[in-house]
């Protein structure tokens, strides 16, 4: 085996890792559309703008909070904009800086939404852990967001 190689063992782990995602994200996903015309990317958006005081983030940190790119946060928040869910605004302590405001209609839209995608959270993670499961889970992953964190510095 190479130096640094992981065992199957860890591959496997790694693998499911990747596909619990997946698989919940798609379920999320195919709810919020079905119920609601809303992609989870979008409901995401909304959520964290909903979230904010006076429902506004800068473009930066929005991106940064969505797990998204500048410019695909940019196309997503067009598309948002076009709906009358979001609106931009510009910085006024920085000519170049831009914030998402969430509208009125984007806060009827992601509160509306909220119900389903709890639901499938639920259904599809939190129902299938007991308790000790969901605390261990929740310090497993503290770890692992703490250490890509500090990876990252």
């Amino acid at each position: 085996m190479l130096s640094g190689a992981i065992s199957p063992e860890e591959l496997a782990v790694w693998r499911a890792l990747l596909r619990v995602q997946v698989q919940v994200s798609r379920q999320l996903q195919a709810d919020l559309l079905a119920q609601h015309d809303l992609a989870l990317g979008s409901y995401d958006v909304l959520l964290q703008l909903n979230e904010a005081p006076e429902g506004r983030l800068r473009m930066n940190d929005l991106a940064d909070r969505v797990l998204m790119s500048r410019s695909g946060l940019t196309r997503l928040v067009d598309r948002l904009q076009q709906e009358d869910l979001v609106e931009r605004e510009s910085c006024t302590s920085d000519a170049r800086g831009l914030f998402a405001v969430i509208t009125p209609a984007g806060r009827v839209r992601v509160l509306a939404a909220t119900p389903t995608q709890q639901r499938g959270v639920k259904d599809f993670v939190l129902k299938r852990l007991d308790r000790d499961e969901l605390r261990q889970l929740g310090v497993i992953l503290g770890k692992l967001t703490e250490e890509c964190v500090d990876s990252a510095a």
